[in-house]
């Protein structure tokens, strides 16, 4: 989506992603099905937010671990973490309560082929984006 420098929590737990959106409103394009939304990047304290168009990959219900059943949006966009670069699915809800904007799920770490070791934090090195990666829009 052309944002860099965003925190996530590793969730290993959690099978899908997620990524704090609100303001989100369906629409087609030539005939797909896309979703444009209000991306917050921030943190609780440094509030930021981008507009933001995806195309639709699905909708999906997520049922979490209190057994709450939420149905949402499900968009893809690209993930550099580190010296990987790879597609990750995100579904779309208000973590706005959360202290991370976004949480990356088992699924996106096993499709990036990473190991978690909880008893460190920020080993990774920042990615160094090619400028055609980055988009002024934000759209994913």
């Amino acid at each position: 989506m052309g944002v860099a420098g965003l925190r996530a929590k590793i969730d290993t737990g959690a099978s899908t992603s997620s990524l704090h959106a609100t303001e989100i409103e369906p629409f087609e394009r030539d005939g797909e099905k896309w979703v444009r939304f209000n991306a917050h990047l921030g943190t609780v304290v440094q509030l930021r937010h981008r507009r933001c168009e995806a195309q639709l990959v699905a909708m999906k219900t997520i049922k979490s671990s209190n057994g709450h059943a939420q149905v949402r949006y499900v968009i893809r966009t690209t993930l550099a973490l580190g010296d990987r670069v790879w597609p990750v699915e995100f579904t779309l809800a208000c973590r706005k309560a959360m202290r991370y904007r976004l949480l990356l799920g088992s699924k996106a770490l096993i499709d990036g082929q990473l190991v978690v070791n909880p008893g460190v934090t920020y080993i990774q090195d920042k990615p160094v984006f090619p400028a055609s990666n980055l988009s002024a829009t934000g759209a994913a």
